[in-house]
């Protein structure tokens, strides 16, 4: 089928592959007891698989989808054998997934015609933001750009201070204050001083306090106005990250955050801890925000550039 080519180094592809093992063995353990002693996809096969799919956090909404589609293969092919259902999952969750222009990328590219480029990063604790930003931080710079960093989660101590070590670690120069102070502030000032040092991209990192949705929606649009006031329309992108681990968690985080601020694109951490790697497919599919990056392990190369030939070639390999 031609969704299917060969995009990635094979150093790339492997690292990509181990890091859905964990999702890839529970998902077709699951499906093999399914479809035990069954020759041909009956209903309640296609039952089955629904469960699956579902449990996998695919979502109800996308897993429908893509029994619909097979539905329609069955009703049309008449009899579709057991061994053939691997195949038709992975050839109608690609057609899914085709159905968006995203996650066709295969490097860290930024547009040539925003300079700074300025990417804010949303997110509540916990769920890999400061460590996304800081790989993200080395993947531009080893592409050739020049990197500021802007530690605007100013509520947390802690995340000034981490987002300082991968500051050092990549070695790329950080705009921050004390804790406490005003965000916008520091965003302000992290956008002149990359102006100043003719930048290509900035990283803005904010609080994610979900607690209080009208909070963090009047102080994300804060930063965003103060911003403009340096780079007319900034930011460009803003990245919502998300723990891959916690699933359907990671579904009402999407939900929160897309509610109080205009999220543009997303990031998918700790895929390589989980077997829930199945919500990459169903986040892509009902937010329509492209999925732009996802990680898959623990090192500094192991955040990836979102590939959905890619990752469904890897899930169903």
């Amino acid at each position: 089928m031609s969704f299917f080519k060969k995009l990635f180094s094979t150093e790339k592809k492997e690292t990509l592959d181990k890091g859905l093992e964990k999702t890839k063995t529970t998902f077709f353990s699951k499906l093999s007891k399914a479809i035990a002693g069954k020759s041909k996809v009956d209903d309640d096969v296609l039952d089955n698989l629904e469960e699956i799919l579902v449990a996998s956090d695919v979502g109800v909404n996308t897993t429908l989808k893509v029994i619909s589609r097979i539905e329609k293969r069955v009703a049309e092919d008449k009899y579709l054998g057991t061994d053939e259902l691997n195949q038709i999952l992975r050839e109608e969750i690609g057609a899914l997934l085709s159905e968006t222009n995203t996650g066709e990328a295969t490097e860290f590219e930024i547009p040539k015609d925003k300079k700074p480029y300025v990417l804010m990063v949303v997110g509540v604790n916990g769920v890999g933001k400061t460590t996304t930003i800081g790989k993200l931080a080395y993947q531009f710079k080893k592409a050739g750009h020049k990197v500021v960093l802007g530690a605007a989660d100013t509520f947390r101590a802690a995340a000034i201070d981490q987002l300082q070590v991968w500051a050092d670690r990549v070695d790329v120069p950080i705009v921050r204050q004390n804790m406490g102070s005003d965000p916008a502030s520091v965003a302000f000032d992290t956008l002149q001083s990359a102006v100043a040092q003719n930048a290509d991209v900035v990283i803005i990192d904010t609080a994610g306090r979900l607690h209080n949705k009208i909070n963090l929606m009047n102080e994300l649009t804060k930063v965003k106005r103060v911003m403009q006031k340096v780079v007319a329309d900034a930011p460009h992108d803003v990245l919502l990250v998300l723990d891959g681990s916690t699933g359907q968690n990671a579904f009402e985080q999407a939900k929160q955050f897309t509610a109080a601020t205009e999220v543009t694109s997303l990031a998918v951490t700790k895929l390589d801890g989980t077997a829930k790697g199945g919500v990459v497919i169903g986040i892509s599919d009902q937010f329509q925000i492209p999925v732009k990056y996802i990680g898959v392990g623990e090192g500094i190369e192991d955040l990836q550039v979102f590939n959905k030939y890619e990752f469904v070639d890897s899930f169903f390999k």
